[in-house]
């Protein structure tokens, strides 16, 4: 987006500061995305600090930011590569304790700004931070780029928004979604905006139900310490998954500027709702041992780390349905899970049957579909045509497209959006909260095992009672 059209142009900023410098977030994605966001020329002058608890150095950080940005240079653009020198010989590592009052702040004073913080820390730790800053400590011109999950509930997430407004202003607050990197969001939107063809058929009258799936072949891979708390639910349906939905069904904006596009993110994700009650409209589940990627995969409840009481679903599934008049009726089925037997990332738009199909025609009637995939992003659309042959006969054949694919990383994405203050495609505080909605009457249904927990095998395709389980692509 143009800085210059965005209403961001006065809000670049000049240093990145990580807090969680020694973590696993910034070691194998914030690094790598920034370096080669870095490596291909549009971050110019863009300065990098670490800070983080005892226990680490500046040797240490040293090391690690050399190392990505060595490997980046091997694809970088001789301006880039010249950036990723001077990047790696200037940044400086803090050690502090970003619950103390005042430590933060004192930071950031002595950085050069405007400055984006990105707190890679647990969220609680993240949270209390905020909690403990206060008004007019930062300058104004600061970010702050949270990661998900935002909050735990919509309570929380109210009271979390409250915490970070006192500090700086909505569009200085980036709620970050590495799911929703630009070039998903914007294929998207050009596909169903762009297309005379498509953009009519986008309603209740021309769509039997859409499908959002996200299987995942990976298993826990010694993520308990925060999966276990979290679960399918809260980790893919209640941050990224919603994001899809809304992208596939908000009406056209006037603009792709930032508030024309989250305005209309937000009053679709305010019409929707769960299609029942928990009991008859959502599903969960937990994988048993099993094998998956040609690992053996032991049972969830004996995973490093776990705590089997808590009763932590790998597998969820929800139908949830849109209360407007372009979408009324129409099923929305979100699924995401675990240790699944096939990757399965897509959207999947299933079009009602024509109104009358002439008598005479014989063989599979199948119903036209449109499926989104992500990572790769690609397009196919399954139709009925003439079979080979007997021209009596009709037959399924599927049109396969490619979308353009960004070359930056996930996280590469994300942090261009924070250093040219561009807030598109972060999360807008009302969107977070309204997210939270949809899922707590859930979350309190399954708490309170109103929702029985099934079980699948590590490798299968999930609880084969599930309709969605036993969903085969064309």
């Amino acid at each position: 987006m143009n800085l210059e059209t965005s209403g961001h142009a006065g809000n670049h900023v000049r240093t990145l500061l990580i807090l969680g410098a020694s973590g696993d977030l910034t070691g194998r994605l914030l690094l790598p995305g920034l370096a080669r966001l870095i490596g291909s020329g549009r971050a110019p002058g863009i300065k990098l600090a670490g800070a983080g608890g005892p226990g680490y150095s500046q040797e240490q950080w040293q090391l690690r930011v050399n190392t990505i940005c060595e490997e980046a240079k091997k694809n970088a653009t001789p301006s880039g590569a010249t950036e990723l020198g001077l990047i790696a010989d200037d940044t400086h590592f803090a050690e502090l304790d970003v619950t103390k009052p005042g430590e933060l702040a004192n930071l950031v004073s002595r950085l050069d700004g405007p400055v984006a913080i990105y707190f890679a820390l647990p969220p609680a730790v993240s949270q209390k931070a905020c909690e403990v800053l206060e008004p007019g400590e930062l300058p104004e011109t600061t970010l702050l780029v949270m990661e998900k999950p935002f909050g735990s509930d919509q309570r929380s997430a109210q009271e979390l928004n409250r915490t970070l407004i006192r500090l700086v202003p909505e569009e200085n607050i980036h709620r970050v979604d590495h799911f929703l990197g630009k070039g998903t969001v914007f294929n998207i939107l050009g596909l169903r905006f762009a297309n005379r063809l498509l953009e009519p058929l986008f309603t209740a009258e021309h769509v039997e139900k859409i499908e959002i799936f996200y299987d995942e072949e990976l298993a826990l891979e010694e993520r308990a310490g925060y999966y276990d708390k979290a679960g399918a639910l809260r980790d893919m349906i209640q941050s990224h998954l919603l994001q899809i939905l809304g992208l596939l069904t908000m009406n056209a904006p006037a603009t792709l500027g930032e508030r024309d596009v989250r305005d209309h993110l937000g009053s679709v994700l305010r019409a929707t709702a769960l299609a029942g009650t928990p009991e008859n409209s959502t599903r969960r589940a937990r994988y048993t041992a099993g094998t998956s990627l040609g690992r053996a995969v032991p049972d969830y409840a004996s995973e490093k780390g776990v705590d089997a009481t808590l009763q932590t679903e790998t597998l969820a599934e929800v139908t949830l349905n849109i209360n407007n008049s372009r979408w009324a009726g129409v099923p929305f089925i979100l699924r995401a899970g675990k240790a699944l037997g096939k990757a399965r990332k897509e959207a999947i738009i299933t079009f009602r049957p024509v109104s009358h199909l002439p008598t005479g025609f014989k063989g599979s009637d199948a119903p036209t579909t449109l499926r989104i995939g992500f990572g790769p992003d690609t397009l196919e659309l399954d139709l009925d045509v003439n079979g080979p042959g007997d021209l009596y006969t009709l037959d399924a054949v599927t049109m396969v497209a490619e979308l353009n694919s960004p070359d930056l990383l996930p996280y590469g994405e994300v942090l261009l959006g924070v250093i040219s203050g561009d807030p598109t495609l972060s999360v807008r505080g009302d969107t977070a909260e309204e997210c939270w909605r949809i899922v707590d009457p859930i979350l309190a249904a399954w708490a309170k095992n109103a929702v029985p927990l099934d079980e699948y095998s590590a490798g299968s395709n999930g609880p084969t009672a599930w309709e969605t389980s036993g969903a085969k692509k064309k």
